[in-house]
């Protein structure tokens, strides 16, 4: 059977916990801890996630490669073949790439609302040192920043004009892709910050792709911040 090893807080994963709801793949759910490093040992590779594990053994690792990959294994309910082109795909990645740095500062608030990070102490105190690391402030500190981030995110990516466009198209492209899984699960986070709307649009969005999905994002909280 197919297996999926994800944290519940990465959104890379939950693309794929998207797309494979939505194609109605049957696959074995794997969550693991945020330092658990046994697992990425056991199977040989660094650590990152997700990991996609085939029935024949075989492994992805890259969210992208894995959404762009999906339909020639399961053929059905397609994501990417005859929807996306090439510059469509490569335009909506490279509008994403373009607000990476805001989108990590203001998710990294939320994740400890996960399970695998805030109801572990060993893995939080691990988390809390990565922050520090990658971003040399502390949790504490983006989330005292998170309304200046989120005004930042909001007009380098013209997201007020998005949610008007997916109102409209009700999809990225009008019916469902892998275009959405990844737009829903990036965007996902911003909604736990605290003090934080999003537009009114974007929320029934993303609601919509998680219900065409089969899937609840919310799956893997175990606290409301």
């Amino acid at each position: 059977m197919t297996t999926l090893y994800h944290f519940w807080w990465s959104s890379n994963a939950q693309r794929v916990r998207l797309a494979l709801g939505y194609k109605e793949i049957v696959y074995e759910d794997r969550p693991i801890a945020f330092d658990d490093d046994e697992t990425f040992f056991a199977l040989g590779i660094a650590r990152a996630v997700p990991v996609l594990k085939h029935d024949d053994g075989r492994l992805e690792t890259d969210s992208v490669t894995i959404l762009k990959n999906l339909d020639h294994r399961w053929p059905d309910m397609p994501i990417s073949k005859g929807l996306l082109t090439e510059d469509a795909w490569e335009g909506l990645l490279s509008w994403r790439r373009s607000a990476d740095a805001l989108i990590a500062r203001l998710h990294a608030p939320v994740l400890p609302a996960y399970r695998g990070i805030g109801d572990n102490e060993q893995a939080m105190a691990a988390y809390k040192a990565e922050v520090g690391r990658s971003f040399g402030t502390s949790i504490e500190e983006l989330s005292n920043d998170r309304y200046g981030a989120f005004d930042q995110l909001m007009q380098a990516t013209r997201l007020r004009e998005l949610s008007v466009r997916l109102a409209r198209d009700r999809f990225y492209l009008g019916s469902p892709s892998a275009a959405d899984m990844l737009l829903a699960a990036d965007l996902f986070p911003l909604q736990l910050l605290d003090g934080i709307t999003l537009p009114i649009d974007l929320m029934y969005y993303i609601q919509r792709v998680e219900d065409t999905c089969h899937t609840s994002l919310r799956e893997g909280l175990f606290a409301a911040l």
